[in-house]
This record gives C-alpha cells, structure tokens and sequence, in this order.
C-alpha cells in the first residue's frame, strides 16, 4: 500500500510539474514574440486567436513587467473600442461535477452562436494545476463548439503558482470582449470559494442541479443557492424526468425562503436535458430576461461597478504580494520574520499586516 501511494503521490507531482513547465513555456512564448501593446491590441480586435491566447497567458504570469505589459494592451483596447458598441454579457455556470456541465454549456454556446452571438468559454478548472489530464478536459468535452469559428474556448488552471480566478479571469474576459465575443460563459467546478470568485466576476450566475431533492437540498449551502440567479435542475430525460421535475418543484418552494434578490428578481428554477437538447432554449430566454430587467432598473451597471472596485482590492492585494517576492534580501528576511511570529502566535496577523505596511510599501 505504503508503495502504491509513493508511486501515485510521484506521479502526481511528475503531471503537476509537467502543467507548471507547460504554463511556463506558454508565457516564455507570448514574450518571445513581443509586439507593441497596440499592435497585439490590433491584432486581438482583428480576430487574431493566437493573440488573444497569448495575450491570456499573460494574465497567469506573476512577473510585475509581464501586468504592466497587458495593462498597456488592455489600455491600447479601451482605446480601439468603438462608441455605442452594444455591452458583452457574463454568465457564470457552475454546479457539482458529474452534474453536466460541459455538455450543457456546449449545448447552450451553439444555440447562441445560431441567434448571432459570438461565445467564449473560460473553464475554469481549480484542479488542473494539479493534474495534467483536466487542463485540457472541458476543451475536449467541448469538441463541437471549439471547432466553430464564432467560439473560443479556453480551459484556464487557478490552483497552481500561475495565477487564479480572482485575479486573471476578469483580464481573460476583457480580452475576449475585445476580440469580439459578446456572450462570456465562466465554467467552475464544485461548490466552493471559486463559485464566490466567479459570481464576482459575472453579471448571471447559474447553478446547475442534478435530479433528486430530499437530503441533497439539505446539503446544499444556502450561500450557494443565493448567489445564483438561475437554477437548472439537469438531466430532465429517461428515468430522471419525473425525478427532475419533483427535485425542481422542491427547490421553487425552498426559495420562498430566501431574502429579495439585490436585483430585484425572482430566482427561477427550471429544468433541462442537455443530452437531448431539451430546456436549452427557456433557459437562454430566462437569462436574456434578466438583462432587460436590470438593465431597466439599472442592476446590471451597478453591480458591474461593485465588480470593478471587488478587482481592484485583489489587484492590490496580488501586486504587493508579488512586489514584496522582488524585494531586496534584507526586505525578505523582515518579512519572513513576521511570517515566523504569525506562526508562533506571538504576533496577531492584523499587527504584522499594518507592520509591513507601514515600513515597507511606498506610499
């Protein structure tokens, strides 16, 4: 036994370094092919996908020079993006693994791109850092809507050194907006502190169920379902119709015991098949629905500016972490000094934070 876990835990660690020397190459390219940040710019708002991948690599980078340089194309955008150009939507889908989330997210990106709209899918996958397999998973799950020319798929990992979805997604979704994509789709696994980051980074966020109420509902956190604006309860086909309706019809009554919505909105649940096709359309209409509603009582730029101050604490927080990796060895030694009585408890962490602070961060 005691071999058998040697062995896997070795492998494990083999795939985690080939993913982190595979990240690693990928930003080594992106700077090898140095443009101006208007050129790349040009390029990406032409339709370049090469550069709008490249130019994503960069936000998983943790060199200071490599965020200043997509600052610059970012600007560069801001500045080639024509007036009155209609506002791209985000939405967040995420719900428990094996509940269908790729199927219907490849169901749900083909019926959009038949209505007109160009779709980018950002996976976020909080395993994939770890194993190599499932970096690469939701973009072969996803075969038939990474062929069309008016998608974009990008799995995205989040646990390993190379960056997060706290910090990188929001720059992948700008990028992709300026490439032209108007319907952003933010895929998370699980139900955990991602789901927070990406209802952050999101203007919809959509939960998907699988069929079977009872003791799951009670499992479910409450936290979780309030911060969805839409519930999907999943595979409504074969012997799990019947299941799926009840499951949903449970779900609706628990509801009814929530607080209002910020948005002034009626959570809705509804069910689906993305195996047969079946509930994609309703669903769409429910999200399109609510962007008209907030866009008339005026949630969706109110929310959007609460996002925008939310990324900019986590900018902050990321560029002094990173800063203070940079600094001098003597800079370091203070900082892992606090760290050692952080540890040892004998200094309280707000006290070492206000420390460093203080003495060490330019004002």
């Amino acid at each position: 036994m005691c071999a058998q876990h040697s062995d896997k835990k070795g492998q494990e660690n083999s795939m985690s370094d080939a993913a982190r020397h595979q990240a690693l190459a990928r930003i080594r390219a992106a700077q090898s092919q140095r443009r101006t940040p208007e050129h790349w710019a040009q390029e990406i708002q032409s339709g370049n996908r090469d550069a709008l991948s490249q130019a994503i690599t960069l936000t998983e980078s943790q060199r200071l020079e490599d965020l200043e340089y997509l600052t610059a194309i970012l600007q560069a955008l801001d500045n080639l993006t024509p007036q009155g150009r209609p506002i791209p939507f985000r939405m967040g889908i995420t719900g428990v693994p094996g509940v269908g989330k790729s199927t219907f997210i490849e169901q749900f990106g083909q019926m959009l791109i038949e209505d007109g709209h160009r779709v980018a899918v950002l996976a976020i996958d909080p395993s994939s850092a770890r194993t190599h397999g499932s970096l690469l998973g939701d973009k072969t799950r996803m075969e038939a809507l990474s062929r069309s020319p008016q998608a974009f798929v990008r799995p995205s990992p989040t646990a390993s050194n190379l960056g997060g979805v706290a910090r990188g997604t929001h720059e992948a979704i700008l990028l992709c907006e300026a490439a032209g994509y108007d319907r952003i789709i933010v895929e998370t696994v699980g139900v955990g502190q991602s789901e927070t980051e990406v209802r952050n980074l999101t203007d919809a966020f959509v939960l998907l169920m699988l069929p079977g109420g009872g003791d799951e509902l009670q499992g479910i956190k409450r936290g979780i379902m309030e911060m969805a604006d839409l519930i999907l309860v999943n595979k409504d086909d074969g012997l799990s119709r019947a299941q799926a309706r009840e499951t949903a019809a449970q779900y609706q009554q628990a509801l009814h015991l929530f607080p209002p919505t910020p948005g002034g909105h009626t959570i809705r649940v509804l069910t689906a098949s993305a195996l047969e096709s079946k509930g994609i359309r309703q669903a769409s209409d429910a999200v399109e629905q609510l962007i008209h509603s907030w866009r008339e009582n005026d949630w969706f730029e109110e929310q959007r500016q609460q996002q925008r101050l939310h990324q900019l604490d986590s900018h902050v927080s990321t560029i002094l972490r990173l800063q203070r990796a940079h600094h001098n060895d003597g800079t370091a030694t203070t900082w892992d000094s606090l760290r050692t009585q952080v540890l040892n408890g004998t200094r309280h962490p707000l006290d070492a934070a206000q420390h460093w602070l203080k003495n060490h961060v330019e004002s």
